[in-house]
């Protein structure tokens, strides 16, 4: 048995311990408290030093498959046309280059204290990647169509995989998602929800998506006559995105959804109704001038909540704790339990993936750790301080 021990130890579900210690057997959490407590197990105390030790965090929102784009991509624009690059780049990109930025992404999460992600792929060609790396990763595969020709032909390719994807994977899950509500067409999108999905979305990311949908035109309307779907009828809803989605059968229970960012109160309260996860990715919303998602009217609301960094399409790190601070920064009035905890318990639940993103008996000892000087007063403030940098605990099995 191993006993990890640390100048402090966060185990998010219960309060901050100083002078902690963490018990590992078997790639599990055996014990936690402080040296001499009842039922301290014998075992080799492995002194971390001065710093956090934390369960290992949770990246709820991440495109893998976009991180050939790190640097490429020019976010002064606006989301829309941001959106234009991203498509016009992977076009002309070949896929040995997009499986090389897949690993250099990996290599990022796992470094920077990442156990899990929940990975947003529209081609899957990574997979290999994701098991042979000792991330946890709940893939969503992402449908993406306006053309409602294109529906039926999706759909089947997704059964494939999807079929394909049932056999015994290290470590992987994939499940069938659907981009947004301004980007899958409607009978698309009713063949996702005939199939159990969708499972994430981005959601009220933009206010061109807001503005398309109330009216049907705009900057994304006009994206759309560029791509060649301008002839695509579509009656706008008149429905902001969230109640659209809920229009069509669209907001499961449990739906992981990103960003969040347009929002009113009634939205917040019907999100909070259909028990969705609201995935926060404040560096990204930053980048590419959305706005700011309202967490603490979310969480007031009831809104389950996670963190997530999108991709290196738009933000320059992995780092989940660097999102962690943009968001404490944005908001210094939060409470930074609120904010660690979304990025590992929330996350971890969000992904369906119980026994991760916390430190307690039984739990998985997927662990981080965070060093830092011997004046660390509130481990918590600083987790989302901007000076914290996670490292896995322990070397993998």
């Amino acid at each position: 048995m191993q006993i990890l021990s640390a100048s402090w130890v966060v185990p998010v579900a219960a309060p901050p311990l100083a002078g902690g210690r963490v018990a590992v057997e078997q790639g599990r959490v055996k014990w936690v408290g402080r040296a001499g407590d009842s039922g301290e197990p014998e075992g080799t105390v492995v002194d971390l030093g001065a710093g956090v030790l934390m369960p290992g965090l949770v990246n709820a929102h991440c495109h893998l498959e976009l991180s050939h784009l790190a640097g490429a991509v020019d976010t002064s624009g606006g989301f829309v046309r941001w959106v234009e690059a991203v498509v016009e780049k992977r076009i002309a990109t070949d896929e040995k280059d997009v499986r090389a930025g897949a690993r250099r992404g990996i290599s990022q999460l796992e470094s920077s204290g990442t156990v899990a992600v929940g990975d947003v792929s529209n081609a899957l060609k990574h997979l290999d990647l994701l098991e042979g790396s000792a991330l946890e990763a709940v893939v969503f595969h992402e449908l993406l169509s306006w053309d409602p020709g294109k529906a039926m032909i999706l759909l089947v390719t997704s059964d494939k995989i999807g079929t394909l994807s049932k056999r015994q994977r290290l470590g992987v899950q994939v499940r069938i998602a659907a981009h947004a509500p301004h980007s899958v067409s409607p009978p698309l999108m009713a063949g996702i929800v005939k199939r159990g999905g969708p499972h994430a979305i981005h959601l009220a990311e933009s206010p061109e998506e807001s503005e398309f949908l109330m009216s049907g035109g705009g900057e994304w309307s006009a994206f759309l006559r560029r791509r060649g779907a301008g002839s695509v009828k579509f009656t706008a809803p008149g429905l902001g995105p969230v109640r659209y989605l809920d229009s069509l059968g669209a907001l499961p229970t449990g739906l992981v959804a990103a960003h969040c960012v347009h929002c009113d109160a009634d939205d917040r309260a019907l999100l909070a109704e259909r028990g969705v996860f609201a995935v926060i990715c404040p560096r990204s919303n930053a980048a590419l001038k959305v706005g700011t998602a309202d967490v603490p009217a979310l969480a007031q609301a009831g809104v389950k909540l996670a963190l997530g960094t999108d991709s290196l399409a738009c933000v320059d790190t992995l780092d989940l704790l660097a999102e962690a601070a943009a968001l404490q920064r944005t908001f210094p009035a939060l409470d930074p339990a609120v904010i660690v905890r979304m990025a590992t318990q929330g996350g971890a639940e969000a992904l369906g993936l119980k026994d991760l993103g916390t430190i307690a008996r039984g739990q998985r000892a997927a662990l981080a750790f965070a060093p830092g000087g011997s004046d660390i007063t509130d481990p918590l403030a600083f987790l989302t301080s901007g000076q914290a940098q996670a490292r896995p605990a322990m070397e993998p099995a």
